[in-house]
């Protein structure tokens, strides 16, 4: 029973109700059992290869369910002896359970011998930084917090410390407080692969003289010793597989325009609005198409003199400093970071002799893409595209990624310790394949014609595959939120939205009615979504609880690949709007494919 206030004098109660299992519950339930009142093993064995589409689920797998199932039974019953059979009541728990019923495969399971540039790459920004990008601390602890969700590549900015005898990570000239280059790479050390064995890419952008960079190699080999890779010779014609590198870290360099980009920085003022500007869940992720329209307005024509040397070094010192590289520190780079000369579409032209990486802010991504997506496409089947944050996202804001994805980036970086609907996309993409930091490039991506034709990225394509989704209802928000978190006067009135991102064809967001006043809602609706890149696209979740006077409020989001999913009746954990997962809430759910 709950209470709530009610005008000054007086109190509302509600009676707390659990919600009936639904009907396609009941359903699968009374067939399974063939009306016996109750399933055992063998029935739950073959529910899960015909309902649930798991054809390699085995008696022993069916069996471990029953018993855990029935071990939770046996705690609520207080040490009264459970039967090892399951009625109506265990069967829902079970598929409400996304401990034992869940809406991905949680084991890694693609090829992981194709060279680096074959794979999609968890990519972090400014690695180091703890808020936004102009004041905020540097320090270790957002680096730990990346590599334990599984971030791969992480990003450090090097500099002399304030008597030039060591090395210190910041983001140069602006007012975040340094943190030491020791203390980064000893944590690096200790936590790369406490989510992932896949190997670790630390990319570097140096402004150090020759000397200190001497010191940075030897920090480098003896803090990580043996885990670090490079090769023997200065240039290498393919890269090396994730399965080669296994827990293995390499170095990466990058060219110093993003640094250039920040000299404006110092005189940048702080707008407080900047750094707090994401509402309740985050802005919505803009699509391609405004960002494009977006980029034509702020940068005139998309003609070809907007690509001429857009990320070449104009810092001389930085310039000199790079030519009189300590060798070394040299030898140790096993990613070089080349540099473009003159126009973009010279610099994506693949070198069969040697592989190296390019970098273009989302900004030059948008403009390459216009006027050079097959370039972008060819160059990223054998060389690595790094995408990183336009300089002006002051509060560590991040971008819509799919620009990058569709057109073969690797490495689209994001500000890990930023907030919002961008970044629950990135979550929710390397959920994929086990979680590992590790996605394989879709084969379209990989493919070349009999005359050179790559995919094109902005071709109309049919429908591949429609994908169904029932939401059944939701629960745990009682558990996990106080009484009056959503209402003061009266329970919740949630509804969920649920959508594809990906491509633009397939983008869209829906959304369920509102179920008034009830903890645990029940709506029991369906959608189709028609896909023509599934490969890459998203399923998004959101649940929202209705406010008539004020912003809805925020009730939970998840993003998965729809390539993963689990088709049937499943249980999918929801997490909050930092992406940290709920004790708690979830939603019963059901995926079809057509």
């Amino acid at each position: 029973m709950g209470s709530y206030k009610y005008c000054i004098c007086f109190t509302r109660k509600f009676r707390w109700k659990e919600a009936e299992p639904p009907a396609d519950v009941k359903a699968a339930f009374t067939a399974c059992s063939e009306g016996a009142g109750h399933v055992g093993p063998d029935q739950l064995r073959r529910f899960l290869a015909e309902w649930q589409k798991e054809t390699e689920a085995t008696a022993a797998d069916a069996e471990r369910i029953v018993e855990q199932v029935r071990q939770l039974r046996q705690r609520n019953l207080l040490g009264r002896v459970a039967r090892p059979l399951l009625n109506l009541e265990d069967f829902h728990h079970f598929l409400f359970s996304d401990d034992l019923n869940p809406p991905l495969r949680s084991q890694m399971h693609q090829d992981m011998t194709a060279p680096l540039s074959h794979y999609y790459i968890y990519t972090g920004h400014n690695s180091y930084l703890t808020g936004n990008q102009l004041s905020s601390d540097c320090s270790d602890v957002p680096i730990i917090k990346s590599l334990q969700k599984g971030v791969r590549v992480i990003e450090l900015d090097i500099w002399p410390n304030s008597t030039k005898d060591n090395i210190d990570v910041l983001h140069g000239r602006t007012l975040t407080s340094p943190v030491e280059l020791i203390k980064c790479l000893k944590s690096i050390k200790e936590y790369a692969f406490a989510a992932s064995e896949y190997p670790v890419i630390i990319t570097l952008e140096d402004h150090l003289t020759p000397d200190l960079q001497a010191k940075v190699a030897e920090m480098v080999t003896q803090t990580f010793g043996d885990m670090l890779y490079y090769p023997d010779t200065e240039t290498l014609e393919e890269f090396p597989s994730p399965e080669s590198l296994k827990r293995r870290i390499i170095l990466s360099t990058k060219p110093p325009k993003e640094y250039l980009e920040s000299k404006s920085f110092k005189n940048a003022s702080i707008n407080e609005k900047d750094l707090n500007d994401e509402e309740a869940w985050g802005k919505e992720v803009p699509d391609i198409k405004t960002e494009i329209d977006e980029s034509v307005k702020n940068d005139g024509d998309l003609n070809e003199n907007d690509d001429e040397d857009e990320d070449i070094d104009d810092d001389e010192e930085d310039q000199k400093l790079r030519q009189n590289a300590a060798p070394e520190y040299k030898r140790l780079i096993t990613i070089r970071a080349g540099k473009p000369k003159g126009h973009l579409k010279d610099s994506l032209k693949v070198d069969p002799d040697k592989v190296k990486r390019l970098s273009l802010s989302e900004q030059e991504l948008v403009k390459a893409a216009v006027s050079h997506g097959a370039d972008l496409v060819r160059f990223t089947q054998k060389n690595l595209l790094r995408i990183y944050p336009k300089g002006t996202r002051f509060n560590s804001s991040n971008y819509n990624p799919f620009n990058g994805w569709m057109h073969g980036a690797q490495m689209v970086a994001f500000n890990m310790q930023g907030y919002g609907r961008s970044l629950w996309l990135m979550h929710g993409f390397y959920r994929a394949n086990g979680g590992c930091g590790y996605v394989k490039k879709p084969d379209f991506l990989m493919k070349i014609g009999p005359h050179g034709e790559v995919f094109d990225p902005k071709a109309m394509l049919p429908v591949k595959k429609t994908l169904k989704v029932k939401v059944y209802m939701g629960d745990g928000w009682r558990i996990d939120f106080s009484q009056t978190h959503f209402d003061a006067y009266s329970p919740p009135d949630f509804y969920t939205k649920v959508g594809i991102a990906g491509v633009p064809a397939d983008s869209i967001m829906k959304k369920t009615r509102t179920i008034e006043d009830d903890w645990t809602p029940v709506w029991n609706e369906e959608f189709t979504f028609p896909l023509s890149v599934p490969e890459i696209a998203l399923l998004r979740i959101e649940v929202h609880e209705y406010d008539m006077s004020e912003k809805d409020d925020f009730g939970g989001q998840t993003c998965l690949p729809v390539s993963e999913l689990r088709p049937g009746i499943r249980a999918v954990p929801l997490f909050d709007r930092k992406g940290n997962k709920f004790k708690s809430v979830k939603l019963l759910m059901r995926f079809e494919f057509l």
